[in-house]
């Protein structure tokens, strides 16, 4: 779909200039032209007085038609050294509850794990699981995961198809979607279907976390959206629940790559950021590297694991793995401890979901407060320090 002037009709009054939100509309020998900033909002359409903006490549009567050979929902379900991954499950959860919006079946997609994983995704809500159980396929690699899954998608046409914005799914869910010709959007904190149609509404931060757009595809099919995990919660566990698992092949065509090894990042913690229940995170207030050193005492006591702002990161005082927020890991842990981190919409839009958030700063009018269900203002160097001797006190070490 593109939007043209018809410079035939077009007189330079310039109305159109004014109209566009995008700064797309330029001037170019006394005619309007469109580049390439334009986001197809039609504004232009009906500023003209002449009538020579013009829409090209609008969905046509049979392009309408050939949406409705798309329905149900499909699920990319990503595991983990042959486990299904717990980012799955939360899928599932979220694509249980658009399927039954729109009355249809929910379906997963599962690469490289056995019958018993494909189970469990039924047991959490799915109706029938695809399953290549390829050994092959147990370690991620692009190009036969966008081969298979495009196959599944251009055989069963889900009208929907979701997949985690995890470093699996942000690598090769836009390869999928580039083939399909598919519109994807990335990163979604709600998923949604659009009153009186069947239009997928994905909802995301945009412009640095600073507005929460709501994103639509009306004119193709699948609609395909990659959701940031943790921000959906897992659906109800049926032990008796019942489905279909229906094996399929792995595509004969070689592959041009291969995973020669998988190398996990050091770290003293053996508790995932993104499945940790207590996360203690620190940020630019902490001044120097070695703060962590005692957020990491209080994290271990707590059965916990350490996080950071990115202003922490960019510091250079931990690694970016322990990084929460837009450009690092959304979190969902049971309680959030947050040291010296002032509160940037970019780094609450990761954790602003935990159970509980405990901001300690020294600046009162920190944003973070704003989140925090409990906050204390004062030197984070006398606090904790105090919190864990009263901890150890209690414990008897």
């Amino acid at each position: 779909m593109q939007i043209k002037v018809d410079r035939e009709l077009c007189t330079g009054c310039q109305t159109c200039v004014a109209s566009c939100p995008y700064d797309a509309i330029v001037m170019s020998e006394d005619k309007a032209l469109i580049n390439e900033y334009c986001q197809l909002c039609r504004a232009c359409l009906s500023a003209c007085p002449e009538g020579a903006i013009k829409e090209y490549g609008a969905t046509t009567a049979s392009q309408a038609a050939d949406l409705s050979a798309y329905k149900g929902v499909l699920v990319f379900a990503e595991q983990r050294d042959g486990h299904a991954a717990h980012v799955a499950f939360e899928l599932i959860s979220a694509g249980r509850r658009l399927a039954d919006t729109l009355s249809v079946s929910l379906a997963a997609a599962l690469f490289g794990a056995s019958d018993t994983e494909a189970e469990e995704l039924i047991k959490w809500g799915a109706d029938k699981v695809y399953l290549c159980d390829d050994s092959s396929l147990t370690r991620f690699n692009d190009e036969p995961y966008s081969e298979l899954l495009s196959k599944i998608i251009a055989d069963h046409k889900p009208e929907i198809v979701l997949a985690g914005a995890t470093a699996v799914g942000r690598s090769f869910f836009p390869r999928v979607a580039a083939r399909l010709h598919a519109g994807l959007t990335a990163d979604c904190t709600s998923l949604e279907i659009e009153e009186g149609t069947r239009n997928l509404l994905a909802i995301r931060p945009a412009f640095g976390g600073n507005i929460m757009a709501t994103i639509v595809c009306p004119d193709t099919r699948p609609q395909m959206a990659t959701v940031r995990p943790k921000v959906m919660k897992t659906g109800a566990y049926e032990q008796t629940r019942k489905g279909e698992i229906i094996k399929i092949e792995r595509p004969a065509k070689p592959s041009r790559t291969k995973v020669i090894d998988v190398v996990k990042e050091d770290s003293n913690f053996n508790i995932s950021l993104q499945d940790a229940e207590v996360i203690v995170s620190g940020g630019r207030g902490l001044a120097e590297a070695k703060g962590f050193a005692m957020l990491g005492e209080l994290a271990e006591l707590l059965g916990g694991t350490l996080g950071a702002s990115r202003a922490a990161v960019d510091e250079g005082w931990i690694q970016y793995g322990h990084q929460v927020g837009q450009t690092g890991k959304t979190v969902c842990p049971k309680i959030y401890i947050a040291c010296g981190i002032s509160g940037a919409v970019q780094h609450m839009v990761g954790m602003q979901s935990s159970d509980i958030i405990i901001a300690i700063n020294k600046n009162p009018e920190a944003p973070i407060f704003n989140i925090a269900n409990y906050g204390i203002v004062g030197d984070l160097y006398e606090i904790i320090p105090l919190a864990i001797k009263k901890i150890k006190g209690e414990r008897g070490i």
